[in-house]
């Protein structure tokens, strides 16, 4: 069986500041760590491979320095790590990034066939939950996404059953391999490395392809050139000059304290009502 598991370098968010003047994100001096979502993504693509053995990928596209990256996902027991990296990957946004990366797994997979791809549910820098979906949808792969565990896995029948966080509960879904699953967050908790891993890690050679190795055929689908979108600007919300209201439950049924809470609500907001109303009608 053979895993690859999409992970992205980002800048630590506890410590981004955004620029007074410009109102973009200040990179210089922030530490970078692995997406948060992404390690739910890898200890749950190595508790696969512990069950049922086989290899894990590690694939990141940036620059030279995610290196430190692949090789913390190799220290926790990943077996190949692959940096894409190249000048045209440079302000990519999700669609050219979902190329870039689409191209990179379908080359791993020429040699070796990759039967799940596994992906954080976002990223913290972006948080647009748009890649993972954007690969699946270019290597015409099955997507499972804000899957919170894995039921069942039948390699002989291909076949594998997860449970999908939704709004109204849990969904229970079934499909073939090969698939795309984007891990939900506080599903596992990533494993400690061991030491014999460690020492792997600082000494296991990380490939890294450019564009050609990676097998992109369409270089202006890439960077800049490929990418669509356009951030204006990056800006924090201004706090909130309303306090909170206090709501008297005192003696009050269940019922009372929600129509209370009702009242207060449209009291605040005298247009909401109508609002609600006309999306109900279908206005």
């Amino acid at each position: 069986m053979h895993i690859v598991v999409c992970i992205k370098q980002v800048p630590d968010s506890a410590q981004i500041r955004v620029h007074p003047v410009t109102n973009t994100i200040m990179r210089q001096g922030v530490p970078t760590i692995i997406n948060p979502y992404d390690l739910f993504a890898l200890e749950e693509a190595l508790r696969v491979k512990d069950r049922f053995g086989g290899r894990v990928t590690v694939l990141t596209m940036g620059p030279a320095m995610a290196e430190q990256a692949l090789r913390k996902a190799l220290a926790y027991g990943a077996d190949r790590a692959v940096l894409l990296t190249d000048r045209f990957f440079a302000g990519s946004d999700t669609l050219a990034t979902s190329y870039a990366v689409a191209s990179a797994i379908a080359t791993i997979g020429k040699d070796d066939p990759v039967d799940v791809v596994f992906c954080g549910k976002q990223t913290i820098d972006g948080d647009t939950a748009q890649v993972g979906p954007g690969v699946a949808r270019r290597l015409g792969l099955n997507q499972l996404t804000y899957v919170a565990a894995i039921d069942e896995l039948d390699l002989e029948a291909r076949r594998i059953v997860v449970q999908r966080r939704a709004e109204g509960g849990v969904q229970v879904l079934q499909t073939r391999l090969p698939c795309l699953i984007t891990m939900l967050e506080g599903t596992n908790e990533i494993r400690f490395a061991s030491m014999d891993d460690m020492f792997r890690a600082a000494r296991a050679e990380v490939e890294v392809w450019n564009a050609e190795k990676a097998g992109i055929a369409d270089k202006t689908r890439c960077g800049l050139k490929g990418s669509p979108t356009v951030v204006k600007k990056v800006f924090a919300p201004t706090p909130r000059a309303e306090k909170a209201q206090m709501i008297d439950v005192s003696g009050k049924t269940p019922e009372q304290i929600a129509e209370a809470a009702i009242d207060t609500l449209f009291a605040a907001n005298p247009a909401l009502a109508d609002d609600l109303y006309r999306v109900s009608a279908g206005y």
